[in-house]
């Protein structure tokens, strides 16, 4: 009874608190009912869940309300945040100092520069480069899996770093104590050697791994595997295997052997260390671990390790390639040639790959074309060096280069660095301007003794031939009648015919010009003549064609176009007198059988300098002989032309035979310049050097009197003289030697006609007087020395 009225009460007192909240609400029972059950009935929602969650987490938290810094939780969720911003921080400052994706191509190391020939072949390379750059396809399959094997058993399956190899590299190197393996994959291994240095920090690891992803990222497994094999150093100077199959056991890298593959497999933790040249037994040991290896992973079967293993490791040592210099005068000027057409930025950067003209095949001929006239004409004609250079005139483009005897003894180039006088080699550019002025090669001139304002010109034999024709002047290379053209066509006009061919050497209007007396250079005097093998278009000569950055991009390009520099009827004219040069004049050393050929020979004072400028339809190639100090030589332009023969016959078997343009119509032509004669002050007609005259000096109008005349006798083309020992020290540098050059002193320069000569007859009566004392002259022992009657009695 009692628990009934405890329970009564209870439920008394729960239904009045009911009815009193019922009666104080503003609702109907039946609403608030509704409500009421709606409220229970429907699932909570986030935030309510959220509330209670917390409420009681907090409930059950020590204490009644903590700090929110004392919270475990909340220096948890700090540190993870800093964490990951850092981290992005990180990578963002990585991603600042790496080069761009479009870098990431690079196929070379920086501060390299490779040098190649028109065929591909490697003329030279500078800085850490590897002479032959191999396709994966040309590399066996075998070394491509003995390095996987050795550097980097994950390298298809990871993204540029290995976690799982750094891990295994640390165990290893802990339980032997030493460092046997490393963990760097072969993609970072690349990216350190194209774009980082050696420095052994962690901010360069960290830069390295995140390179490696960003280099798989651009290029393929096969592209990463191809640029590593040819880049890795492998010591004693070998980068890449195609050196180091050389350096080692100087075998291409299809004739290594298994062992030989580990062995050279096995060398890039340690180069130098692990050497068979250096250390035999660490080569043997680390040869033995990568077979090892490459059995574990299934690429040999346990009897080709056995079989390596106990091969005996032999080397046959050699030195790299990349030593190896070809053409280096040729060379040496394309490095000068550079800065001409890329920044210096770019240079100091390096990793370019220089693509240039020569032909190789040329190249070595024309070396032993040289080696040949040094060694035998040379020494019994008293020259000790030459330079020979070949140029396409259609393209510009330099095929042949022979700056000297020895570069390693002497760096001086004579083909673009020496300047010499050209001798009658130049008489091609003043009878160009002659026909170029309207002029036939018919219009005769007389061969005379004569004085133009103190200046008197002589012929090498000192004969004179009387009148003759323009034509067989240059073929005979009489020099009076070269002076005769140039006063008469002008000082101006030929000038500038001369630079307009090519000729960048300052000339000097004086009547001295005709005969070469300005120095010139074998390039320049070279791709002048090209412009007559072109109808008149001349090309810059160039031994670059292209050249590429690092990712192999073309940064520059040859694009020189050609320039009228005389008219096609001139340059045909021209050609088919200088073919009468070589087919019956100074020239015929240089003939070719049946193919034509053109050219014109040259000889200074005292035989200085001999010259033999020649072309065919395809190419020009010039010839120099002579002595750097200067020194007379016995020799003659024959030799030249001999020298330029024998390169000749060789460069052009495989060449199709080729005509020159026909001769157009000489007579009744139009010039295509205009000639601007000047008129002498003073012309002697004769040979007056024992008599007193006054000459008209300078332009002060003082005058003096010399009781004999200046003359300036350029010695041309004399057959060969008879030889004799001749030993003498000679010193090759140019810097040292003495100028013995005649330098001739004109006075202001004037015009001379053929009309103002002085009758044939007296000419010829004259003329045969002086050849008479000349004569006398040359063959009395009784007044001549021993090499004076060596001389020959005729120059041609």
């Amino acid at each position: 009874m009692a628990k009934f009225t405890s329970w009564f009460k209870e439920r008394t007192t729960k239904s009045s608190d009911s009815e009193t909240e019922k009666a104080e609400s503003p609702l109907g029972d039946s609403e608030e009912k509704k409500k009421s059950t709606n409220i229970e009935n429907r699932p909570p929602t986030q935030l309510e869940k959220a509330k209670q969650t917390l409420t009681k987490l907090v409930a059950k938290l020590p204490g009644d309300h903590k700090p929110l810094y004392r919270r475990y939780w909340f220096w948890a969720g700090l540190g993870i945040g800093g964490g990951i911003v850092a981290i992005s921080y990180g990578v963002w400052s990585i991603d600042r100092t790496l080069p761009d994706k479009t870098e990431l191509n690079a196929v070379v190391r920086e501060q390299t520069l490779t040098i190649k020939a028109a065929d591909g072949t490697i003329l030279q390379q500078q800085g850490e480069a590897t002479r032959e750059q191999l396709k994966l396809e040309e590399i066996p399959q075998q070394i491509q899996k003995a390095f996987i094997a050795s550097e980097d058993r994950r390298f298809n399956t990871h993204k540029g770093v290995d976690a799982q190899g750094i891990v295994r590299a640390v165990l290893s190197n802990v339980r032997s104590q030493n460092v046997v393996e490393g963990g760097s994959t072969i993609t970072q291994q690349l990216a350190r050697i194209l774009f980082l240095k050696q420095e052994r920090t962690v901010w360069r690891k960290l830069k390295e791994a995140r390179l490696a992803q960003k280099i798989e990222g651009q290029l393929s497994k096969d592209d990463i595997l191809e640029r590593y094999l040819n880049l890795v150093y492998l010591g004693s100077g070998a980068y890449g295997i195609a050196d180091a199959a050389q350096v080692y056991f100087s075998k291409s890298v299809n004739e290594l052997t298994l062992s030989e593959i580990a062995t050279i497999a096995g060398l890039p933790p340690a180069p130098n260390r692990f050497s068979p040249q250096v250390n035999l037994e660490a080569a043997k040991q680390r040869r033995n671990l990568v077979l090892q290896r490459m059995f574990e992973d299934g690429y040999i079967t346990a009897a080709q390790k056995q079989a390596a293993i106990a091969e005996p490791l032999t080397t046959k040592p050699s030195s790299p390639k990349r030593w190896q210099v070809e053409a280096p005068y040729f060379i040496s000027y394309i490095q000068k040639e550079l800065p001409k057409y890329v920044s210096p930025e770019i240079l100091n950067t390096g990793g370019l790959t220089v693509e240039t003209t020569l032909n190789p095949n040329w190249q070595k001929t024309a070396e032993e074309a040289v080696a040949k006239t040094l060694r035998n004409q040379g020494r019994w004609e008293n020259f000790k060096q030459a330079a020979l250079v070949a140029i396409d005139p259609r393209s510009g483009e330099i095929k042949a280069m022979v700056g000297g005897r020895d570069f390693d003894k002497n760096q001086f180039n004579r083909v673009t660095q020496a300047k010499r006088q050209p001798g009658s080699t130049f008489k091609g550019f003043v009878y160009a301007s002659a026909i170029a002025a309207g002029k036939s090669p018919y219009n005769k001139y007389l061969d005379e003794s004569v004085v133009i304002d103190g200046y008197e010109p002589k012929n090498f034999s000192e004969r004179f031939s009387g009148w003759m024709n323009m034509r067989d002047a240059l073929t005979r290379s009489i020099n009076i009648v070269a002076v005769k053209v140039l006063i008469d066509v002008g000082f101006q006009p030929t000038i500038k015919l001369a630079h307009d061919m090519g000729i960048k050497s300052e000339l000097k209007p004086y009547y001295s010009l005709a005969l070469g007396s300005n120095e010139v250079n074998l390039l320049e005097l070279t791709s002048a003549y090209g412009s007559f093998a072109t109808q008149g278009l001349h090309l810059e000569p160039h031994g670059i064609t292209r050249i590429l950055n690092r990712q192999g991009k073309e940064i520059w390009s040859a694009e020189f176009k050609p320039k009228r520099a005389i008219d096609a009827e001139t340059a045909a004219i021209m050609t088919w007198m200088l073919r009468n040069v070589v087919n019956a004049g100074t020239g015929t050393a240089a003939q070719l059988g049946n193919r034509p050929v053109a050219g014109k020979t040259g000889t200074t004072d005292d035989a200085r300098d001999l010259w033999f400028i020649g072309y065919i339809p395809q190419l020009v190639t010039g010839v120099w002989l002579g002595n750097d100090d200067n020194k007379k030589t016995w020799g003659s332009s024959s030799s030249a032309a001999y020298t330029w023969h024998a390169f000749m016959k060789e460069a052009v078997e495989e060449m199709p035979v080729e005509k020159f343009p026909e001769r157009p119509q000489v007579e009744g032509r139009k010039g295509s310049i205009k000639a601007q004669p000047v008129k002498p002050r003073k012309i002697v007609k004769g040979s007056a050097s024992s008599s007193e005259q006054v000459l008209d000096e300078g332009s002060s109008g003082s005058s003096r009197t010399r009781r004999s005349r200046r003359r300036y006798s350029q010695q041309e083309d004399q057959a060969p003289r008879r030889r004799r020992r001749y030993y003498q020290q000679e010193n090759d540098d140019p810097s040292t030697s003495r100028s013995g050059r005649r330098r001739v002193r004109s006075s202001e320069s004037t015009a001379i006609s053929s009309s103002d000569s002085s009758s044939s007859d007296n000419s010829q009566r004259r003329s045969r007087r002086l050849r008479s004392d000349f004569s006398r002259r040359q063959y009395s022992s009784g007044h001549s020395s021993w090499r004076e009657r060596l001389r020959p009695s005729s120059s041609q």
